[in-house]
């Protein structure tokens, strides 16, 4: 092998464990983070209000388009 005592091993996997461990902890608390709806919305509450906005004025074309067009 590569003339390391197996203890050394053992610990150099377990110290590579918990820095596995502790990177996935951490990304699991960004997506959480990056995921939350309100607090999105809360971030970005002007980019949200024009896109429900705009998604509106366009619903509402459509549909009176239904009615007018002969």
């Amino acid at each position: 092998m590569s003339g390391l005592p197996s203890y050394d091993l053992q610990l150099k996997a377990s110290e590579d464990r918990k820095r596995l461990h502790t990177s996935v902890a951490e990304l699991k608390s960004h997506m959480r983070d990056s995921l939350d709806v309100n607090k999105q919305l809360q971030e970005h509450f002007g980019i949200a209000c024009a896109a429900a906005a705009l998604l509106g004025l366009v619903a509402g074309y459509s549909v009176s388009g239904l009615f007018v067009r002969s």
